[in-house]
């Protein structure tokens, strides 16, 4: 008789059990909030791996002036121009689908998850376009910068930066679109709800921070004076 009973119960524990749940936590508020705390923490590390490149940026272009006004010349500003427009609606894509998944809406969560999935390619698109342009002019960092007719020697230096900080953002941008497409792959499953969002969250944070060094970057390059 009281094995009879103990079934019941723990069919009842189960069904009480919230789906997305993990098993060290004790309810989706603690879950939510830890994930929270440890994105945070990611967050201050790409933080501080930017923040050192933008110091060592802002040194070399206190000491060569000249070269790096001269070297980005040579940049489309209507091009990077064109890509913060795009990572801005971004992001505003992303703030929706974030709404979508707290409140439960299934088809608007994976409408708005793509059409961010889709903006960031074109971003990669529009990137792939200006480091088309880059190589075959020679404009390339360091020891292979080969390009021709500079009256500002030096100019290597400011490329070596570009790629860097940019290459390396880049870098986060897929790594974006990963994520985006894994969260587009687990809505269309009904994975997600007002109850269990938290991943929506977080790769939101993500997308924000990656959206917000575009935002240093562009002027800091395209619109030096």
């Amino acid at each position: 008789m009281s094995q009879a009973t103990s079934v019941p119960s723990h069919e009842h524990h189960e069904h009480a059990h919230p789906p997305g749940l993990q098993h060290h936590f004790t309810d989706m508020k603690q879950q939510f909030e830890a994930s929270k705390i440890g994105m945070w923490l990611f967050l201050v590390t790409e933080v501080l791996l930017f923040g050192g490149l933008f110091v060592g940026y802002g040194i070399m272009h206190s000491k060569h002036p000249e070269a790096f006004i001269a070297a980005h010349s040579h940049l489309d500003w209507r091009l990077g121009a064109l890509n913060t427009i795009i990572l801005l609606v971004s992001s505003f894509t992303m703030v929706m689908g974030v709404w979508a998944a707290q409140t439960g809406q299934k088809q608007k969560l994976i409408g708005y998850l793509t059409t961010t999935f889709v903006l960031a390619g074109a971003f990669m698109v529009v990137k792939y376009f200006e480091y088309s342009h880059k190589f075959h002019e020679g404009l390339l960092p360091g020891k292979f910068y080969a390009h021709q007719g500079d009256t500002v020697p030096g100019q290597f230096m400011f490329f070596s930066f570009y790629f860097m900080m940019t290459g390396l953002h880049g870098i986060h941008v897929l790594l974006g679109m990963v994520a985006i497409a894994w969260l587009i792959y687990r809505a269309s499953k009904g994975h997600f709800s007002s109850q269990y969002y938290g991943p929506v969250d977080m790769v939101g944070l993500y997308w924000h921070l990656v959206d917000l060094i575009w935002i240093y970057l562009f002027p800091l390059m395209y619109l030096l004076s």
